[in-house]
């Protein structure tokens, strides 16, 4: 009996997914995997240079079209504002049943923090901070997802740890909602993506 038990709980083990397996979620050459947001007056995205490139628009952005967690979860990538003076990481992503933005150089370029939280967005809750940005340089940037909080770090820096069960988790009105279920934007800004990927966390 004990043997059995024992062959059960390695079995299981073994076909448990790695807690440090990292799906990659673009391949450095093609757009494979996403497809442009239709929003409004958007620029155009390409792939150049080993990145995806969000050209400067409205709001110009990319929707992954491949299953990806609700919860549990991390995703990181890195980042780099190519020209402008607004966000270049608009990461809009699934918080169980509903959604989030994590804005990264916002509100005229320096503003990281979540949209929308009770209903007040990024430049007004208590996950917003301050932060300069240089044109021209990459950023790593990290998100956590779990049925407790959201986290986010950029260049392993903690700069968002919010407890969400007392908290309404929502979209900032707007386009934004285009980017739904998981989407990353830029505003008014040439963005440049690059080593996209994530993993599912243990429960």
């Amino acid at each position: 009996m004990l043997l059995r038990a024992t062959l059960l709980v390695a079995i299981a083990v073994a076909a448990a997914p790695a807690a440090d397996t990292w799906t990659p979620m673009f391949d450095g050459k093609s757009l494979a995997g996403w497809a442009e947001t239709p929003f409004t007056g958007h620029g155009k995205v390409t792939v150049a240079d080993d990145a995806i490139v969000l050209s400067n628009g409205a709001m110009t952005g990319v929707n992954w079209t491949k299953p990806f967690p609700k919860t549990n979860y991390e995703f990181r990538f890195e980042a780099m504002r190519a020209a402008g003076h607004d966000f270049f990481a608009g990461i809009t992503f699934p918080v169980g049943a509903d959604f989030c933005s994590w804005i990264v150089g916002g509100w005229g370029g320096m503003t990281v923090g979540l949209s929308s939280l009770d209903e007040s967005d990024a430049s007004e809750n208590e996950t917003s901070v301050s932060r300069m940005f240089e044109t021209g340089r990459w950023y790593a940037l990290r998100l956590r997802v779990t049925d407790e909080r959201i986290q986010a770090w950029i260049d392993e820096e903690k700069l968002i740890d919010v407890n969400i069960a007392n908290h309404k988790i929502s979209l900032r009105p707007g386009e934004i909602d285009l980017s739904k279920p998981f989407g990353i934007a830029s505003y008014s800004t040439t963005a440049k993506l690059r080593k996209l990927e994530y993993r599912e966390l243990p429960k």
